[in-house]
């Protein structure tokens, strides 16, 4: 969700009912050089906390020092992520990685409880490939080193994201520990989050790709979860408005020649399944400013009406 998950992004799924969120991933020694791209990451509003700052490496001491030295930013937790299967944080050790080095990942959790004051969760997977599948105990050795709760996608790294999240493998982490444990995987409704709560015994659920141009699934959990009526899908209108808000958001937190630019792979999430869809991403692909966009999109609606 790197690129993602952005202030703009969190500010909508807040809106919508999201209870907490994480930051983009932030790299402890991008922190440690003083990586200018690395202080918009950390960025967070005060309307959408509670956030996580979620922060990946290799190096406990690092780790330690640089969650020590953005702590006091106003983040309600910090979270490691273990998890992130990219080949270029992989190769270099970091990510899904230390889930063949179960130990080191311990290590980390216990120099970052040392370090901050701040609760300290992990989000991992199943486990490295189908040789390695060492949820239960990676999660074990997370809770004696301190860890305040774990969030495990049914993936292993190996999958990245294709085939089925094995949601019989989270519950066994469930059963294993006696921290909190977040759900991840396949999520895309409402009703796939009361189903992965049924089938795992969660203490709480996180989405990730089914978030994508669709801030509203919030809503629609929080209603499942609940037991009240599911709202209803938005209509091409109300994905227009939010589209827009959006790119206006982002424009605000970067400025428009970022803001517009990255809001290209996102409009291309919003309007999917919109009659003429194709084109009008290819459209949106060009436009450079907020009002081109604005007057694109409202010629399409209109058309379409």
């Amino acid at each position: 969700m790197a690129g993602i998950t952005d202030i703009a992004f969190r500010l909508l799924c807040k809106e919508q009912g999201s209870d907490a969120a994480v930051t983009e991933m932030i790299s402890a020694k991008a922190l440690y050089y003083g990586n200018k791209n690395t202080i918009p990451l950390m960025q967070i509003a005060e309307e959408e906390k509670p956030v996580g700052v979620q922060i990946f490496g290799s190096d406990p001491e690092l780790m330690g020092q640089m969650a020590h030295k953005i702590e006091d930013r106003g983040y309600a937790f910090i979270d490691i992520n273990m998890g992130c299967p990219v080949p270029k944080i992989v190769n270099n050790h970091e990510g899904s990685a230390l889930m063949l080095q179960p130990e080191l990942a311990g290590k980390i959790v216990r120099k970052l409880k040392s370090a901050v004051s701040l609760p300290v969760t992990v989000m991992f997977r199943m486990g490295f490939d189908k040789e390695h599948r060492n949820a239960v105990k990676f999660a074990r050795i997370l809770e004696e080193n301190g860890a305040d709760a774990l969030a495990v996608h049914g993936r292993t790294r190996e999958q990245f994201y294709s085939g089925k999240a094995d949601w019989e493998a989270i519950r066994e982490v469930c059963h294993a520990v006696s921290v909190p444990v977040i759900a991840n995987g396949d999520i895309f409704c409402g009703a796939d989050a009361v189903a992965i709560r049924e089938a795992t015994g969660c203490d709480g659920i996180m989405v990730g790709r089914g978030s994508r141009g669709n801030p509203w699934i919030f809503r629609e959990i929080k209603a499942a979860l609940e037991g009240r009526p599911i709202p209803k899908r938005p209509e091409e209108e109300e994905v227009v408005d939010m589209l827009l808000r959006h790119a206006a958001l982002c424009i605000h937190y970067k400025d428009e020649y970022t803001g517009i630019r990255e809001m290209r792979k996102q409009a291309g999430w919003y309007t999917s399944g919109m009659r003429g869809a194709s084109r009008l991403r290819d459209a949106i692909n060009q436009v450079t400013t907020f009002e081109e966009l604005e007057k694109l999109l409202y010629c399409s609606r209109k058309k379409s009406s």
